[in-house]
């Protein structure tokens, strides 16, 4: 008797439609020591996320996460759910904004809306999807937006 065996993926292009929002879990607190070490492994050295005593002059009053962390934290609060295993690539990013500041200490949660999809003209077996990631802090403030354009492999085709 062979065993059923099921293994986690994300969603083949066949399997997204437009409009959909998809809640992502779990959420993620963000700590300081994730903001220092994520700033300095990109050589990012902002004072703005690095120095307490010159952040605390500034109109925040106090160091503020590195954008960058915010923006791929958001893309990957979305993986499991949608693109593990089935993505072929990251196309781009049409837009990237940061309506407000996240602070160490801020629970982020993200969700995804399916802008578009469309199949690939010169790879008939994948499509590519727009999606529009969110990320909200504790309070439901949303402290980051972005629209991004990847390749899906499409469902494969059962052998018979």
């Amino acid at each position: 008797m062979s065993e059923r065996r099921i293994e986690q993926r994300g969603l083949y292009f066949d399997e997204f439609e437009e409009g959909v929002v998809y809640v992502h879990s779990p959420r993620r607190t963000v700590t300081e020591a994730d903001n220092v070490l994520f700033t300095t492994l990109t050589m990012n050295t902002q004072s703005l996320h690095l120095d307490a005593a010159w952040s605390a002059e500034t109109e925040f009053g106090e160091r503020l996460v590195n954008s960058m962390f915010t923006l791929s934290t958001m893309v990957g609060l979305s993986v499991a759910q949608l693109t593990q295993g089935t993505i072929v690539a990251n196309l781009g990013f049409s837009e990237v904004s940061f309506p407000a500041p996240v602070r160490h200490g801020d629970t982020l949660g993200a969700e995804t809306r399916v802008l578009s999809l469309r199949r690939s003209r010169s790879r008939p077996e994948q499509g590519i999807v727009e999606f529009e990631h969110l990320m909200r802090n504790q309070d439901g403030v949303i402290v980051a937006r972005a629209v991004r354009q990847t390749l899906m492999r499409a469902a494969p085709v059962p052998e018979e």
